[in-house]
């Protein structure tokens, strides 16, 4: 899964500008799956048939990561920018972006004063992201005009994943890991159900504009039939000693089963079942409680007459920043609990409400 999350991580993609990242993931699932398409939204969906008859199941990722898009030009040739996304105005300074023109990629940078004129300023302010701008090295506004740059253009965070360490912590930084590590679960799953025998179909989603509300999930929900679904997302930690933190979710303790968050109520019969599982098969795990995050398991639970519905997480530190955090062993096991969660199915499943 590391290739898999280096080539996702790479991909330029943040919200409502997923096709970069669409194109790839059809291409790349089309000869795992029986039927393979992309809507109107660009979402990717994909069916998989078992090998005997059992329920239909749904799993998600959603594609898009954060970024920002161009707002204006300025006669300087520095950019002004709006987010897309949750962007902490707090991680913006000097930080590297990469734009995508219609002719190519472009390196910036977040600008901000020298330290030599800190003296001279508000150390504790934290300017508002319309205050800030993005250095492209051009010359003036025409010069940024002849780069390629235009109203509209996106922004996302410049790629550069590699060991957090060295590869013996098995440990991964690096932008986009919300949720591209979780394309990359679905993506593996996907692999390895080649050679196994299951019951029903799987539709796999990738999804587009979660990061904005969930919206390519609500669009995708309506498109499918199914009697179960489970949703993969990066989660926050709360395992580093800021006084805000209560250490409940750990990196390195093993894939979240998620319990409650702002968008989703786990189905009871769904989440017991990913506990059953995680103990049968001995995979790590973790229950989480966090009403701070939202998924796109929120859409997919009021799809169609509702659809039972759980979230597996994936643990991870510096959400929505250029050094996110994951650990290997969270995303091993974030697959291994979703693959032993679909062999698992059968004509007799059943995720009724008292089941």
């Amino acid at each position: 899964m590391k290739q898999l999350l280096e080539q996702l991580t790479s991909l330029h993609g943040p919200c409502g500008h997923e096709q970069p990242v669409s194109k790839w993931l059809r291409d790349t699932i089309k000869p795992l799956v029986d039927e393979v398409k992309v809507d109107a939204l660009g979402n990717v969906i994909a069916v998989k048939k078992g090998a005997r008859p059992g329920p239909a199941m749904v799993m998600t990722a959603h594609m898009d990561e954060v970024g920002f898009i161009v707002k204006k030009i300025e006669e300087s040739g520095l950019i002004r920018f709006e987010k897309l996304g949750g962007n902490d105005d707090r991680l913006l300074l000097t930080q590297k972006v990469q734009l995508r023109t219609r002719t190519g990629l472009l390196t910036g940078v977040i600008g901000s004063i020298s330290a030599h004129y800190s003296k001279f300023d508000d150390a504790g302010k934290v300017r508002n992201h319309r205050q800030l701008y993005i250095d492209i090295g051009a010359k003036n506004k025409a010069h940024a005009i002849e780069l390629g740059v235009e109203i509209g253009t996106p922004v996302t965070w410049k790629p550069d994943m590699e060991f957090l360490g060295n590869e013996t912590t098995g440990r991964f930084v690096g932008k986009g890991f919300d949720d591209r590590a979780g394309c990359a679960v679905l993506i593996q799953t996907l692999q390895e159900l080649q050679d196994e025998q299951f019951a029903g179909t799987v539709t796999a989603v990738f999804t587009v504009q979660e990061e904005v509300g969930l919206r390519g999930a609500q669009v995708a929900a309506r498109q499918v039939e199914a009697d179960v679904a489970i949703a993969l997302d990066t989660t926050a930690v709360s395992d580093t000693p800021e006084e805000t933190m209560d250490a409940s979710l750990a990196l390195g303790a093993g894939t979240g089963i998620k319990v409650l968050d702002f968008s989703l109520i786990s189905h009871p019969a769904v989440k017991e079942k990913l506990i059953h599982l995680a103990n049968d098969k001995k995979i790590a795990y973790q229950l989480e409680v966090f009403p701070g995050i939202g998924t796109d398991g929120g859409a997919m639970s009021l799809a169609n007459h509702g659809i039972p519905t759980g979230v597996l997480s994936i643990p991870s530190r510096y959400a929505h920043s250029p050094v996110e955090v994951i650990d290997m062993e969270d995303l091993v096991a974030t697959k291994e609990l979703l693959k032993a969660f679909v062999l698992d199915l059968s004509e007799e499943s059943g995720f009724g409400f008292f089941d």
